[in-house]
C-alpha cells in the first residue's frame, strides 16, 4: 500500500481560478511539469478540473511551459 503526502494547497471555493495566475498554477504542477493528481493536491473533483483547464490553457498560451528543460 502506497502512501501519498498530501499538500493541502488551498483554494477558497468562492475564489475564482484564472489561467492568468501563473504563480498559483505553478503550485499544481511538479518540476517535469506533469500536473498533480487530486489525492496529493486535497482539491475537490471541481477544483482539479477547473485547475487542469487553467493549466492546459497557459500551456496553450506559452504562459507555461509543456516540459521543463533543465
Amino acid at each position: 500500500m502506497a502512501l501519498y503526502s498530501k499538500k493541502h494547497i488551498s483554494i477558497k471555493s468562492n475564489e475564482k481560478l484564472d489561467y492568468k495566475d501563473i504563480d498559483l498554477l505553478r503550485k499544481f504542477i511538479t518540476d517535469q511539469g506533469k500536473i498533480l493528481p487530486r489525492r496529493s493536491t486535497g482539491l475537490t473533483v471541481k477544483q482539479q478540473k477547473q485547475m487542469t483547464k487553467c493549466i492546459k490553457l497557459a500551456r496553450i498560451l506559452a504562459l507555461l511551459p509543456f516540459l521543463n528543460k533543465d
